[in-house]
C-alpha cells in the first residue's frame, strides 16, 4: 500500500494507475508487503561524480552563435519551457526545446527510464543547456534490485541522489551546461513537505556536484512564506499564480519561475549586455 498511496498523492497519479504491473515496482506478482514496509538503508549515498568539463556560455555562445537551450522535466518542466520560451525568443541564435513529458519522474524507471529517455533525446538533437525540473511525481518508492525504498527513508534518498547524478553526468558528457530548477511552494501541508524533502537532496546533490540550483519556493510564496494562489507581481497588481490544483502554475506562475532562471541564462552567456554600436570607419 505505500507505493499505492504515493502514486495516489502525484499530481499524474491517476495516469500512472491504470499500469497496474507497475505499483510495485516492476511484477505485478511482486510482494505487497515488500512495497508496504520501509526499506532498510543498504543503498548508499553516491560518491561526488567528476562530471565533463563544459565550456563556458559566454564563450560557447561567442563562438558559434547560436544557443541551444533544453527543458527536461516533468509536467511542471511543460510550463516552465513555456516561460522559458517567451522569456528568450526574439534572442539571436537562442532556441529553447521542449523535452520535458508529463507523469514523468526520477522514481519510477519502471515506467519511464528517463535516463535512456534523456540519452535517445540527446542522441536525436544535441542542446548547449539543460534546464532540469522533476519531483511533483516522485513522492513514491523507488525499486532496487526488486527492494522497494519507501519515499523518505534513507535508502531512498541515496538511490534518489544516484538518479539525479547520473542523468547530470549525461547531459554534461553531452556537452550541456546543466541548471537545475528547484519544486514550487505547494498547497496542501503534506504534500509541500514531500516536495521539500525532494528539494533538499537535489539542492545538496547540486552543491557537491558544483551544478547551479535555482530554487522557486521564495518565488511562489507570500511574503509570510506561505502558499497563496494570488500573489503581487512587479507592477504591484495581485495575479493568479496558480492552477485549481494547487500544484501547477498559471501562465503568470510560470512566467514568474521562468524570470529568474532565463536571467541567469543571458547573464552566463553574456546576453544580458547591450549590443555596442559597430564603430564608423573614416572616409577614405
Amino acid at each position: 500500500m505505500g507505493v499505492l498511496v504515493g502514486l495516489l498523492l502525484t499530481p499524474d497519479g491517476r495516469s500512472w494507475l491504470r499500469h497496474p504491473t507497475l505499483l510495485l515496482g516492476g511484477s505485478a506478482n511482486a510482494s505487497a508487503k515488500a512495497a508496504a514496509e520501509p526499506a532498510a538503508s543498504t543503498v548508499p549515498m553516491p560518491e561526488t561524480v567528476k562530471l565533463a568539463p563544459v565550456a563556458p556560455l559566454k564563450d560557447r555562445y561567442a563562438r558559434q552563435g547560436v544557443l541551444r537551450i533544453g527543458v527536461f522535466g516533468d509536467s511542471m518542466a511543460d510550463g516552465l519551457w513555456a516561460g522559458l520560451y517567451r522569456d528568450l525568443r526574439g534572442l539571436d541564435g537562442v532556441s529553447v526545446t521542449k523535452f520535458s513529458e508529463v507523469s514523468t519522474g526520477l522514481s519510477r524507471y519502471d515506467y519511464v527510464d528517463i535516463q535512456a529517455k534523456t540519452t535517445r533525446q540527446m542522441d536525436e538533437q544535441a542542446v548547449d543547456v539543460a534546464i532540469v525540473l522533476f519531483g511533483t511525481n516522485d513522492a513514491q518508492g523507488i525499486s532496487i534490485d526488486g527492494q522497494v525504498h519507501a519515499f523518505g527513508t534513507d535508502g531512498w534518498k541515496a538511490a534518489y541522489a544516484r538518479r539525479i547524478d547520473n542523468l547530470v553526468a549525461l547531459l554534461r558528457e553531452r556537452g550541456a551546461a546543466v541548471y537545475w530548477v528547484g519544486l514550487p511552494r505547494m498547497k496542501r501541508a503534506t504534500f509541500d513537505d514531500r516536495m521539500a524533502l525532494i528539494n533538499g537532496v537535489v539542492e545538496a546533490r547540486m552543491r557537491a556536484l558544483g551544478v547551479p540550483y535555482l530554487e522557486t519556493v521564495s518565488l511562489t510564496s507570500n511574503p509570510d512564506g506561505e502558499y497563496e494562489a494570488y500573489l503581487s507581481g512587479a507592477d504591484g497588481r495581485r495575479q493568479l499564480m496558480r492552477a485549481n490544483d494547487g500544484i501547477h502554475m498559471s501562465m503568470a506562475g510560470y512566467l514568474r519561475m521562468s524570470a529568474p532562471v532565463a536571467e541567469r541564462i543571458k547573464r552566463d552567456a553574456g546576453l544580458d549586455q547591450p549590443v555596442a554600436d559597430p564603430v564608423p570607419t573614416p572616409d577614405a
